[in-house]
């Protein structure tokens, strides 16, 4: 394997995902899972489920564009039963990785054969010998029984599961291998989806054999969002067979070439990137925490839920991207920010660009981010490390002045020290040298935003000792002396209202700091909603087709009974699309943001008054 600079990975060769014991516990291989935590790019992955020595392997090999890797023929008996994983970059997508998946062992092994083609894949490739007749469907018995070892919801209601399946299933292929008959139905040239949709259609009655003949139909009509055939002819002789893996294109059969070249086309270029309900894309590192769930529920004796196992996941990604986009923004702070700045603009200029692409960062990365609890979050922990930044800054600024007053002020205090002042006539002296070494302190470089305010402080304490000079200067009126006094009183004035201006101007900038931080945050986070409002009506548009073609079928078939029963879920699918709809939806998403953010940015103007914060505060406990 090789680690690649856009986020991927290149297998040479499969590494088995999910192993099958001999005692049928199954186990997720750590190495299997940091191969998929290696990748960030968006995933592509493909499924391939059927009997042995049906020439899924060889499907599998191409889609990969290698003539070897998964096992075929005689070899596959010496591979570890389980769920084998092969990445590759996809080639048809850029910044995709395409995951195959190959399921060995026992054709019977449900939770496999609904673990990599029903509840990870994009795809799911069934592979069969023959014909499509009623023996291949009823060999498709783990779809028949997914509700009883996959759930969708964690409550169950009365509403129908299908269109909750059709949100989270793969679409569905059909390849058909060693196909020997003609496609002709009626006297009439047919296609292969044709084929497949007839082979689907359903009897009327109620009887028990009826209800088993429709069971598998049933399944693949309302479970998977779209479905796809492709029937292939024999790639070579029995013999030649034996040696697949060897063989080049040259050796095989000029229409078995074809169709496989017609079937991998279809492949790269229609499957989907694999996402969860809502739309929500998935990288390589959430299918691997997926598996992983999936496989410990198993294991615990629990049957997989898939609502819970995104919710899971959200948890996970967006605590990840939380840290994931605090860690950029200190380092690049850590990178950019050269203390003491000398003015709080410039330290305020870098925080907004390097607190931007960490918000970026946290976009990219999360998903179902229920209540903008880890954008909060997110929003809370990037103030807390510019608040501390801001502290460091004040005090390397006031490290730097002291270090400057030092220098500039010693020549001054070494003749305070020695009395030279102490005499007729010192304290103009005095004064004289104190404004040199004021004008040499005004204009030496690098010591930041405390300039004023420390300039202040230090000649507050040496105020006691002009003093003392102008007393002891005998050559001083009485009408001088209280010159002098109100001149250095003006002089402290104007100190203190310098240094309160720049006090001022600082927390100033601050405030303003934390309304762009909230406005950074409502930008991207309106863009992020847009884009999932876009996915989630794909989603819709996908199980909104599926089932208005489902109801015609119907309807074609006379099962109005049925076709009227599906227009409810049909109905209920446009309430629920109007309602995330909305503009009130996302209008109350931002209302609730910008509440909560008050709790830890008192600068911003909350977008609706009057709504209390102690209702939000929950969202940090």
């Amino acid at each position: 394997m090789s680690i690649m600079s856009q986020g991927t990975v290149s297998m040479r060769e499969p590494v088995c995902l999910i192993e099958n014991d001999k005692d049928g516990t199954l186990r997720v291989l750590p190495q299997a899972v940091e191969i998929l935590k290696q990748i960030d790019q968006l995933v592509v992955v493909v499924a391939v489920v059927g009997l042995y020595r049906t020439g899924k392997s060889y499907l599998m090999n191409r889609l990969a564009g290698k003539r070897n890797g998964f096992a075929l023929g005689s070899t596959i008996q010496s591979k570890t039963k389980g769920i084998w994983m092969w990445c590759v970059p996809h080639p048809k997508k850029p910044k995709h990785t395409l995951v195959l998946l190959d399921t060995e062992g026992r054709y019977e092994e449900r939770q496999l054969g609904l673990l990599s083609g029903c509840s990870l894949s994009s795809t799911l490739v069934y592979n069969s010998i023959g014909t499509i007749d009623n023996d291949a469907l009823q060999r498709l018995h783990y779809v028949t029984e997914l509700t009883e070892h996959i759930k969708v919801k964690s409550r169950a209601g009365d509403e129908d599961e299908s269109t909750e399946f059709m949100r989270f299933f793969p679409s569905f292929v059909w390849a058909v291998r060693d196909f020997t008959l003609e496609l002709v139905h009626d006297g009439k040239q047919i296609t292969a989806d044709q084929y497949l949709e007839k082979a689907l259609t359903l009897k009327t009655g109620h009887g028990k054999q009826t209800v088993q003949y429709n069971l598998p139909r049933d399944c693949l009509r309302n479970y998977f969002p779209t479905r796809k055939c492709f029937v292939f002819d024999r790639p070579a002789s029995a013999e030649k067979m034996k040696r697949m893996d060897e063989l080049s294109d040259e050796d095989l059969e000029p229409s078995f070439v074809e169709q496989a070249g017609h079937f991998c086309n279809h492949i790269m270029s229609e499957t989907k990137t694999k996402t969860m309900k809502g739309g929500y894309s998935m990288t390589g590192r959430m299918l691997g925490n997926l598996t992983k769930m999936y496989v410990d529920a198993i294991c615990s004796g629990q049957i997989p839920c898939l609502e819970n196992a995104v919710v899971a996941l959200a948890q996970i990604e967006n605590s990840n991207a939380v840290a994931a986009a605090v860690k950029s923004y200190k380092e690049e702070m850590a990178s950019w920010v050269v203390f003491p700045t000398e003015t709080q603009e410039e330290l305020s200029d870098i925080h907004g660009a390097v607190e931007k692409n960490a918000v970026k960062i946290f976009m990219d990365l999360c998903f179902k981010d229920e209540d903008q609890k880890y954008q909060l979050e997110l929003m809370n922990q990037l103030q807390t490390e510019y608040e501390a930044v801001c502290e460091k800054n004040v005090v390397e600024s006031k490290k730097a002045c002291e270090s400057i007053i030092r220098q500039t002020f010693e020549p001054l205090e070494r003749n305070i020290a020695s009395g030279e002042y102490m005499s007729a006539g010192g304290y103009q002296q005095y004064r004289k040298e104190l404004q040199n070494c004021i004008k040499n302190y005004d204009s030496a470089a690098g010591k930041g935003i405390k300039n004023e305010e420390s300039l202040k402080e230090y000649l507050a304490k040496t105020e006691s000792i002009g003093q003392a000079i102008m007393t002891a200067d005998q050559s001083l009126t009485d009408a001088q002396r209280k010159e002098q006094e109100n001149l250095a009183r003006i002089e402290a004035i104007e100190r203190e209202s310098r240094a309160s201006e720049e006090q001022r101007k600082i927390a100033e900038k601050q405030l303003m700091d934390q309304e762009r931080t909230f406005q950074e945050n409502m930008k991207q986070l309106e863009k992020k909603m847009e884009e999932d409002r876009k996915n989630a009506a794909a989603e819709f548009n996908t199980v909104m087709n599926s089932k208005l073609q489902e109801q015609q079928a119907l309807l074609k078939q006379g099962f109005d009974e049925r076709a009227k029963l599906m227009q409810e879920e049909i109905n209920s699918l446009k309430r629920e699309k109007d309602e995330n709809e909305s503009p009130s939806f996302f209008s109350n998403i931002l209302d609730t943001v910008g509440q909560a953010a008050t709790l830890f940015l008192p600068g911003i103007i909350p977008k609706v008054a009057g709504m209390g914060i102690s209702a939000f505060s929950r969202l940090f406990r």
